[in-house]
């Protein structure tokens, strides 16, 4: 029993946190793959930036991590109207490889930009021991955990809804299946591109400021998160927002999973090759089933 709790408390919720932290990032990924046809690589950037927009409007007016969100989300969705204005739009007629590079760029400035303002230094929204609930007398749940778990499950479905049963959901999906058919029927493909934009750009703050919730916030965070963001977009399907949810939970699962030792008293790998462990899975799609489980883009 007692190890039951073990894998659990430390394992499995920590796997499903993670899990839908990933999903939120990957979902905006891969719908800026789906409709603009090029992979962002600053997109991790950009979650970066969320996390620091909320870190400033807690510092300001004393809020809670989960009521920063709402700002966090409309300056997040703010900065990538103007990356796309100034930066991709000029160039949407160019190779998708031009836009892919660029978005290297991108991604140096937004860091560089946060280091200026905010140093290099970590910081925290809340310091010192969160509070935890006990389920059943036995499971204990730190209280950040439930709050991410549960407004990841609220977004993701408030998007299903928002894509299955809205014009601007429909209108998406169509421009993604086909720009050229979607233009021919009157859809403003300018429009669905901003609004795209504005969906990934407050799913990847959400994401951000989960991330440094459940842990702390510096300026390469989002960074290093870009490869299991990508291995649960590939995992899914390129364009698959249902996929991108999937893959991201069964990345963060993994990622957790592979350090609880299931043989005997020692870890099945180190904690610190889960990075590696998601590497694997991403290489490992690549090469049995390019595009996805879900049947995404190959480009």
């Amino acid at each position: 029993m007692d190890q039951l709790l073990v894998f659990i408390n430390a394992y499995l919720v920590p796997g499903i946190v993670s899990g839908s932290i990933y999903a939120l990032g990957a979902i905006g990924l891969t719908l800026l793959f789906g409709v603009l046809r090029f992979t962002h690589f600053a997109h991790g950037d950009v979650m970066t930036a969320g996390a620091y927009f909320a870190l400033t409007a807690i510092g300001l007016f004393g809020l809670h991590p989960v009521l920063a969100l709402p700002i966090a989300m409309v300056c997040t969705s703010a900065l990538c109207l103007c990356i796309n204005h100034f930066f991709y739009r000029p160039l949407m007629r160019r190779p998708s490889l031009v836009l892919t590079i660029s978005s290297f760029g991108i991604a140096l400035m937004i860091r560089a930009s946060i280091q200026l303002l905010y140093g290099v230094e970590s910081h925290y929204y809340v310091r010192g021991i969160q509070r935890s609930t006990d389920f059943l007398g036995t499971f204990r749940i730190v209280d950040r955990h439930i709050w991410i778990v549960c407004c990841a499950i609220v977004l993701m479905v408030a998007l299903h809804l928002l894509l299955t049963y809205t014009r601007l959901g429909k209108a998406m999906r169509a421009v993604s299946d086909s720009p050229e058919l979607a233009r021919l029927t009157g859809i403003s493909t300018l429009a669905i591109v901003k609004a795209t934009w504005v969906i990934g750009g407050s799913l990847a703050a959400v994401a951000g400021v989960f991330l440094g919730w459940d842990g702390f916030i510096q300026a390469n965070m989002g960074w290093d998160l870009l490869l299991p963001m990508s291995a649960a977009a590939i995992l899914g399907g390129l364009g698959r927002p249902y996929g991108a949810m999937v893959g991201g939970l069964v990345i963060g699962l993994a990622e957790e999973l592979s350090s609880y030792p299931w043989f005997g008293g020692d870890a099945l790998l180190s904690p610190g090759y889960k990075t590696g462990v998601a590497f694997t899975i991403m290489v490992a799609m690549l090469i049995w089933r390019p595009n996805g489980l879900f049947g995404g883009r190959v480009q």
